[in-house]
């Protein structure tokens, strides 16, 4: 149960990481580097996610019905 929260969170936080990266894009200048930073945070996200989802079906923990 708790590893199906776990991913749902991250997932929820890529998607926040995502909207915050438009609106960086829409608004700041070209010398900003809050962009770049949403990008590496959601590119971290993604990893861990990824790295949550094979633990998950590797032992069992998502593959269950």
């Amino acid at each position: 149960m708790i590893l199906k929260t776990l991913i749902a969170a991250l997932f929820l936080a890529m998607l926040a990481s995502l909207a915050a990266g438009v609106g960086f894009l829409l608004r700041d200048d070209s010398q900003s580097r809050r962009l770049l930073i949403s990008l590496k945070v959601r590119v971290t996200l993604a990893a861990l996610l990824v790295a949550l989802l094979f633990y998950g079906f590797y032992f069992g923990g998502l593959g269950e019905a």
